[in-house]
């Protein structure tokens, strides 16, 4: 595989965006022209009958699929992939994305952690196995590939109850408490933005070249949640400043498979005012033509203490983030991600169908502006 010159930008220099900005609009409307394009999705469940079934069910016919068997040493395994995506089609249903094994568990729990430990010759090994479940991808007809660039795992300190919402608990991030816990380092140590980035380059210069031949997407996900510079040993790659580290990332590379798993939770949860703050980064990323899934869900907090609430409750409008969304011509999947829990047995189906509704109400709602 011949490596080729993305264009990747040193630190600090911006690149011109990779799309033409949209002209501005009428009040109002804020340039939209056309219907939108985006829809309903899901990464929850798998390719079982029961899940595609419930999936059909409530009009979601657009899913990531979470990934094929791994062959160990190698991969993918190219017959299971191709079952998915059969199995989805029987229901109407297209197998639109995977989620690579950069997760965000953390690296003490990393399938490969060496990719961000920056252990080299180790690293390599691995990067060869993701560049093999990209080519997988791309021979099932596999969009998008979702990953996680991060050192520390998703942090949270524990979960909040809300008696008006029938008692259900919600997800809860409060940085002064983390600190009086006073957790480990990780066995990655000190680590700066700095290494993270030289780390995400090295990755990035060796599978973006695999991912455009066999035209298939990148879509990176935000550390969960952005913190202060060296907490726990590791400034993570888009903190303290969310915004200027989802800049410099968007600019390393001009190429159509380099992008985000937009976490609108995650970013928001590293801005002071995510209701206002949240609509400049989705314009940025859309006119760049760099969002490439998102994850639709809403907080009520903001940068060190939030809560993951339902979607229609949280800080964020997300009837605007839905009409930002739309005008900047996003033609993918919004999708339910961390949902608030309670003790019914069903409760996280029951959370992930209100979501289905209320995101599908929401495309339509923001449609009904257009001509």
């Amino acid at each position: 595989m011949k490596r080729r010159d993305f264009g990747k930008v040193v630190a600090g220099v911006a690149l011109l965006p990779s799309g033409p900005a949209q002209k501005p609009g009428r009040p109002g409307i804020s340039g939209a022209s056309r219907k939108a394009m985006m829809h309903v999705g899901c990464q929850s469940g798998d390719t079982s009958q029961e899940s595609l079934e419930f999936k059909a069910r409530h009009g979601v016919f657009h899913i990531d699929g979470g990934s094929p068997r791994v062959i160990d040493g190698v991969g993918w395994d190219l017959a299971d992939s191709l079952a998915k995506k059969e199995a989805c089609e029987k229901y109407g249903i297209r197998l639109e994305a995977y989620h690579l094994p950069l997760s965000s568990a953390g690296i003490d729990k990393q399938a490969y952690p060496n990719i961000m430990l920056g252990k080299s010759p180790e690293r390599d090994r691995e990067i060869d196995i993701i560049q093999q479940m990209i080519e997988v991808a791309g021979k099932t007809g596999v969009r998008l590939l979702n990953y996680n660039t991060t050192i520390l795992p998703v942090l949270r300190t524990g979960r909040t109850s809300d008696p008006a919402r029938g008692n259900v608990l919600y997800s809860t991030w409060n940085y002064q408490e983390a600190l009086k816990r006073n957790d480990p380092r990780t066995i990655a140590g000190e680590v700066s933005a700095d290494q993270i980035f030289e780390r995400i380059a090295y990755l990035l210069d060796r599978i973006l070249p695999v991912a455009e031949e066999w035209k298939v997407q990148l879509g990176n996900h935000i550390a969960d949640p952005p913190t202060h510079p060296g907490y726990r040993g590791v400034t993570r790659w888009n903190s303290p400043e969310v915004f200027a580290g989802i800049k410099r990332f968007a600019q390393m590379y001009r190429s159509p498979s380099h992008g985000f798993n937009l976490c609108l939770g995650s970013v928001a949860s590293g801005l002071r005012d995510p209701g206002t703050d949240i609509l400049p980064i989705i314009k940025y990323l859309g006119e760049r033509k760099q969002i490439f899934n998102v994850h639709f869900r809403n907080i009520k907090g903001g940068w060190d203490q939030f809560k993951e609430v339902y979607p229609d409750n949280g800080d964020m409008d997300l009837y605007q983030v839905a009409r930002a969304l739309r005008d900047v011509q996003y033609a993918y999947m919004l999708m339910p991600d961390h949902v608030p829990v309670h003790s019914d047995r069903a409760s996280s189906l029951q959370a992930f169908a209100f979501c289905y509704g209320y995101i599908k109400a929401m495309i339509q709602a923001v449609n009904s502006e257009v001509s």
